[in-house]
């Protein structure tokens, strides 16, 4: 500890007096200024005992004004040296010193004043020493909470335990772990964590707290975590979206794919649910590495066609969604997601899968699967010839739109939207009825597939689905 001037008064050998009526301060000195200026005052700092002989100080007046001098500048006390140019303390620095409720103490003349500097700057070398020896220990524990598996959590418990206050840590708006409820209400120290992302990662400590000194510290071990942790994800789900892939394109099958997916953390004894989240183009590299809350914890992630891919065992999918879809608003993403239906195995995750992608074309936030439709099942089969299907379907149409501009494409998928109802593309269009029969009229010439037959209208609306989802391309 600092010493105080009630411990330099006590000390052996010295004979210091104190004189005068000032209280002692409990307060730690800072250091020893020894003086014979009038005004010292611009040479404290504050926190001091000011020594001085009083060789200047001949008069009262110039004596208060020493005195009031040193007690604007925030020194703790006076020591007068007796013996030199006065045989005792004045007494006209007395009175201003207790007017001022400054301590004044006596300096016999065989003490040198180096002998209390010495004694001041050894006990804050000592305190000094101390304060280094315990922010190791700190430092210590803090980077052993954190690598001695107990992670993150481990980390932010130690903190907390060594501040003596709760503390909280967020990223992309969420909470990822509290100690307390005080560090999420109250007077609270805002700590920025960097990453390298824009994910607003912010450590919450309540205040009052102890040991500020450990708090850049542990504010790198958190950054250096979440960063690994975040390289982690961005490896993770690189690996899995590669697994994901070949088995909705059918290239992983049977038994190989089932281990395999069971390696990747996607249970096949039950039944699985996909989530897929597709971001705005400017936020999709946020997807690799974006955390998730706390109730995804165990649920497999991947990253598929620059979608991020969420696999969760099936069970309150709606109440996850929303969860989802909360948090993607929280962290600032304008994202959609698609949610597929429960299934079994590796086929009823690809079945899933396309069930998510088909409900993400109805650009809500949230969209599931009305049902199970038969475009879907199409769609999940790699064995047919898809790309084949709508190229030979649709490009005549796309063709001719380019060289006319004649939106043909555009009144066709209106027409298959509306039910065939060519008054509805009209209005919908802003068209003439019998423009809009022309027009159905030169795609039936081009495709040789005509609009108001049931089987033709059949394959043409899969081949716009085809085209509209980027599937079976090769």
């Amino acid at each position: 500890m600092p010493i105080q001037l009630s411990d330099l008064l006590a000390a052996p050998g010295l004979n210091l007096r104190k004189c005068g009526t000032a209280e002692l301060t409990p307060a730690p000195l800072q250091w020893v200024a020894v003086t014979e200026l009038e005004d010292p005052f611009p040479f404290l700092g504050g926190g001091e005992v000011v020594l001085t002989t009083g060789l200047r100080q001949r008069s009262g007046a110039v004596q208060r004004s020493f005195v009031d001098s040193v007690h604007r500048a925030g020194a703790l006390a006076i020591g007068f040296g007796t013996g030199l140019s006065h045989a005792k303390v004045p007494a006209a620095l007395l009175e201003a010193a207790d007017q001022r409720d400054l301590s004044v103490f006596e300096v016999p003349y065989e003490t040198p004043f180096v002998a209390l500097g010495k004694m001041v700057a050894d006990a804050l070398a000592a305190d000094h020493v101390t304060q280094l020896r315990d922010l190791l220990a700190a430092h210590q524990s803090l980077a052993a909470a954190l690598l001695g598996g107990k992670g993150l959590p481990g980390l932010l418990q130690e903190l907390s335990g060594l501040l003596d206050s709760p503390v909280a840590l967020y990223q992309y708006g969420a909470r990822l772990f509290t100690t307390g409820a005080r560090a999420e209400s109250g007077p609270r120290r805002r700590v920025p964590i960097a990453t390298g992302l824009r994910d607003r990662c912010t450590l919450m400590i309540a205040e009052p707290y102890l040991r500020s000194d450990i708090v850049a510290y542990a504010q790198s071990l958190i950054s250096v975590e979440l960063s690994n942790q975040a390289r982690r994800r961005t490896r993770e789900r690189a690996v899995t979206g590669q697994l994901l892939a070949d088995v909705v394109a059918g290239r992983l099958t049977g038994t190989d794919a089932s281990m395999r997916l069971q390696g990747a953390g996607i249970s096949m004894t039950g039944r699985n649910v996909t989530f897929l989240v597709e971001a705005a183009s400017g936020q999709v590299r946020s997807l690799p590495s974006l955390p998730l809350p706390a109730e995804f914890d165990g649920a497999a992630t991947a990253v598929v066609d620059d979608r991020l891919v969420v696999v969760v065992p099936q069970g309150s999918r709606p109440e996850l969604a929303r969860i989802l879809s909360d948090y993607l608003y929280g962290s600032g993403l304008t994202a959609k997601i698609g949610i597929g239906g429960s299934y079994a195995d590796h086929a009823g995750l690809r079945w899933s899968y396309f069930e998510a992608k088909e409900a993400l074309q109805r650009g809500q936030s949230l969209n599931e699967p009305v049902r199970l439709s038969l475009t879907s099942l199409l769609m999940s089969g790699t064995d047919v010839p898809l790309a084949d299907l709508a190229a030979e379907a649709l490009d005549p149409v796309t063709d001719f739109d380019a060289a006319h501009d004649a939106n043909l494409l555009e009144t066709l998928d209106h027409y298959l939207a509306l039910n065939g109802s060519v008054a509805a593309v009209a209005d919908e269009l802003g068209l003439h009825r019998n423009t809009v029969r022309y027009r159905l009229g030169q795609i039936t010439e081009l495709t040789g597939y005509d609009p108001a037959v049931t089987a033709d209208r059949v394959h043409l609306f899969l081949a716009l689905n085809v085209r509209r989802l980027g599937l079976g391309a090769p």
